[in-house]
């Protein structure tokens, strides 16, 4: 799954992914009508495991193949993401029940695997790889029934029921290692409402599985392909012995059932499986602490501004003003142009351009325009908005650059394109070389490459280049004061005041906004599960711009009052603080909740969550820069300079 994560969509990985439980289809996609014993075709999509975070296709392994093997067209999305969607041998007709049925068999004689591809199978097993199928779009489940209540009789015990993506490939006893090779399909539909002399239609609503383990002695094959299974238990697994041949048979079961589930609400079964209490509860707690500290904050900030500004504008004590200290010492360096402007807002565009795209994205995504039923749909979407956006961010950046009194706007627009960009590219390029070597799925194909090479030069870099000129032609911002010629000196600084320490303190309110929401996204990504809840990351996202420009506004108050008027980077990399936390956390995570031990899934990890934290950090710095300049243009047109 980690391969999938590549490129720009990391950015809105961490706080972009749908608001109700209730499943919204793209307009204009319309369910599909099965007639009695028309063909339902069972496409298989890919092979994950956490473990590794390394996709593989299905035909990777030694499957049952069919006749003639037809891959899908798959879109942008599906193609970062590691899918790849191939037709089946299974034969599934609707409403048509199947006992037992032998894949791939000639003459009655079962698949021989080599020892090649025996151990190969057995590699996958232990590496704990699901695998993916999919029938009229809909993924295929396990079924778990956990009792919640332990503690009480048997009679009383209620099952919980949760749905586990995909089937396990095979499980260990002992270590011995044993296949799935019998699948048993339980698949519900939903009998459309038609007038009399109309024939009945059938939509498919739900898609589960059974795999068993059945070895080659108890599964009686006759010459047309169908098959006996084992009574009750008396049957033993299948086991895989990856030091010599295997022979065994690949089989599968069809079971219909009616189910009162209409088609509008078919993905409520896999979108459930995450507690909504606790969103709710994490919400509720962030709302709660976020706006209770703001309102602390602003209240104290505005007493002891208008406490100032009514002291600094007493026209009859204007010696006395002059040898207070405080930020109005500072008026003639506080817009000072800092050091590197040309950087300074090439970030800072990179930033308006990443804001965009995810505000967007989310928006779109909690009305349900972007659920987990349009497959990539996500990921598509955020490409090809951050190309775009390039004009928003080339225009930030382009009138900012003025404003802090740049000329080469062509090389600053240049640098706007490609400096974020270019990293992110780079970094995943080398992660993908990594893929490549493992012959993952999830390695992203040459020619997707070049073809993301070319939308970057293609759409993006001319879009900058277009909002840069503009940007750029535009007045600057009009600062209130005059900038003195000769720069004041800075007295020392407390330690409180150090860059570092002002990074853990600006970091602490907007990471616990969004921490809860954190832990759910990274499963998404890392343990291949759904995420849906977008109108619960919609709020959690104007938290993080509530509390990133509140502190970050504190943050610049107490450095202009400590007479330090270099406040420029300091507050982009300040307000960037939570993005720390984040790497901290996932930190954590991996050692706690994963269970990576090799080199090249610990690599991609850290990999993508270097792109994920240089992201957030762009994010949440911008917010905090563009509040804090705003506050700062404030504080100093309200008090009166001589």
């Amino acid at each position: 799954m980690a391969a999938a994560m590549v490129w720009l969509p990391w950015s809105l990985l961490l706080f972009s992914l749908k608001c109700e439980t209730n499943a919204f289809y793209v307009p204009g996609v319309a369910p599909i009508n099965f007639h009695q014993n028309d063909p339902v075709e069972i496409k298989a999509v890919k092979l994950t495991s956490s473990r590794t975070q390394l996709p593989y296709e299905y035909y990777s392994l030694p499957f049952c193949q069919p006749s003639k093997i037809t891959y899908k067209a798959e879109n942008l999305g599906e193609v970062l993401r590691g899918d790849r969607i191939v037709n089946t041998p299974f034969q599934v007709l609707m409403n048509s029940e199947k006992k037992c049925e032998v894949l791939c068999s000639q003459a009655n004689k079962p698949v021989t695997l080599t020892v090649e591809q025996s151990r190969l199978v057995a590699e996958r097993i232990t590496e704990d790889y699901y695998v993916h199928l999919i029938a009229d779009n809909l993924p295929v489940a396990t079924r778990l029934e956990l009792y919640s209540n332990r503690d009480s009789d048997d009679k009383k015990k209620e099952k919980d029921v949760q749905f586990e993506h995909g089937y396990r490939l095979g499980f260990t006893d002992v270590n011995k290692i044993y296949l799935h090779n019998h699948l048993s399909f339980i698949l519900y539909y939903h009998r459309e409402d038609m007038e009399e002399d109309q024939e009945h239609t059938y939509r498919v609503v739900r898609f589960e599985v059974i795999p068993q383990s059945i070895r080659l002695e108890d599964l009686k094959a006759d010459e047309k392909s169908s098959c006996t299974l084992p009574e009750g238990t008396n049957s033993s697994p299948q086991e895989i012995d990856p030091t010599k041949e295997n022979q065994l048979y690949f089989t599968y079961s069809v079971h219909w059932e009616e189910s009162d589930i209409k088609w509008a609400s078919r993905w409520d079964t896999y979108l459930t499986m995450s507690d909504v209490q606790i969103h709710w509860f994490s919400i509720i707690n962030s709302v709660v602490v976020v706006f209770f500290l703001s309102g602390i904050l602003s209240m104290i900030i505005i007493r002891t501004l208008r406490k100032d500004i009514a002291n600094y504008n007493k026209e009859d004590d204007i010696e006395d003003t002059m040898e207070e200290s405080g930020w109005k010492l500072v008026h003639g360096d506080v817009f000072r142009p800092p050091q590197y402007p040309m950087i300074l807002s090439s970030l800072l565009g990179s930033g308006i351009q990443l804001f965009c795209m995810i505000l967007i994205v989310i928006f779109v995504a909690m009305l349900g325009m972007l659920s987990p039923s349009s497959r990539g749909a996500l990921m598509t979407t955020a490409c090809f908005l951050f190309m775009f956006m390039g004009v928003f961010g080339g225009f930030s950046a382009g009138r900012l650059y003025r404003t802090l009194k740049g000329h080469r706007w062509k090389k600053g627009a240049f640098c706007t394109a490609t400096l974020y960009p270019g990293v992110v590219f780079g970094i995943c390029f080398i992660l993908n070389c990594f893929i490549w070597g493992k012959h993952s799925s999830g390695a992203v194909p040459f020619p997707t490459m070049v073809a993301l090479l070319c939308m970057w030069f293609g759409i993006s870099l001319p879009l900058v280049y277009l909002g840069y000129y503009f940007g750029f032609r535009k007045q600057p911002y009009d600062n209130p004061v005059r900038t003195n010629q000769i720069p004041r000196q800075i007295p020392e600084q407390r330690w409180y005041m150090n860059r570092f320490v002002g990074i853990l303190m600006a970091g602490i309110l907007p990471f616990g906004a969004m921490f809860i929401e954190l832990f759910f996204i990274f499963s998404a990504i890392w343990e291949n599960q759904f995420y849906y809840l977008f109108g619960f990351l919609f709020l959690v996202f104007i938290i993080l711009v509530v509390s990133c420009s509140q502190i970050s506004i504190v943050m610049v108050y107490f450095q202009l009052c400590a007479e330090d008027y270099r406040w420029w980077w300091r507050n982009f990399l300040v307000s960037g603080g939570s993005a720390f936390y984040v790497l901290v956390y996932a930190i954590f995570y991996f050692v706690n909740k994963l269970d990576i031990v090799e080199f090249i899934p610990s690599l991609l990890y850290f990999g993508y969550t270097a792109l994920m934290v240089l992201s957030f950090w762009l994010l949440t710095g911008t917010i905090g820069f563009y509040a804090a300049y705003m506050f700062v243009r404030k504080i100093y047109a309200a008090v009166k300079i001589d």
